[in-house]
């Protein structure tokens, strides 16, 4: 899924927090959308799906933090549960999606995310064909909604952007790998 997915789907679980913590919410939010994002900073080491996802790890450091923030409402507490949470959230949805190559319409991996607990490659579900499809948008954008039903201010805007991102992501998507190439020739 496209990384403006993920942190929509980080800003929609950390609202619970709105409800829960209010006078946390905000900061939850965002650690919620940061942690939609970190797995994916794997990309720049050219280890993507492998080295920040963590499936099946990552709940058993997300659990924990929602009982600390549970019994210890703090601020901190709030945030580290919802960076957690979006973080395993992120590593598990990407299982859905096609595999991690870069033309994954292609179809020539099956490797969706790397599961450090079996120490094999989970095979690609591909619900999501590949990250900026159609319908990866319309997850985007049915998470844009809910967001959209809860937050208020600045982070309002966020959520906005954030669509704004993806959809222009989903409209030239399939003509990254090629203007990639042909960049990548010119040096």
């Amino acid at each position: 899924m496209m990384a403006t997915t993920h942190a929509l789907a980080g800003l929609v679980v950390a609202s619970a927090a709105v409800v829960v913590a209010p006078g946390q919410a905000t900061t939850a939010l965002l650690a919620g959308a940061a942690g939609g994002l970190f797995p994916d900073l794997d990309a720049v080491v050219g280890t993507h799906r492998r080295t920040l996802h963590f499936p099946a790890y990552g709940w058993v450091v997300a659990v924990p933090a929602v009982g600390l923030a549970a019994l210890v409402t703090t601020e901190w507490s709030v945030a580290l549960a919802a960076f957690t949470v979006a973080a395993a959230l992120h590593a598990l949805s990407d299982w859905f999606e096609a595999g991690r190559e870069w033309r994954s319409w292609e179809r020539t991996s099956d490797e969706a995310v790397f599961c450090h607990l079996t120490g094999e490659w989970l095979t690609a579900r591909r619900w999501i064909r590949y990250d900026g499809s159609p319908e990866d948008l319309f997850c985007s954008a049915a998470l844009a909604g809910a967001a959209l039903l809860v937050v208020t201010g600045p982070v309002r805007w966020l959520v906005v952007a954030l669509l704004t991102v993806g959809t222009g992501y989903t409209l030239v998507r399939r003509r990254v790998p090629d203007a990639v190439d042909r960049l990548r020739a010119r040096t």
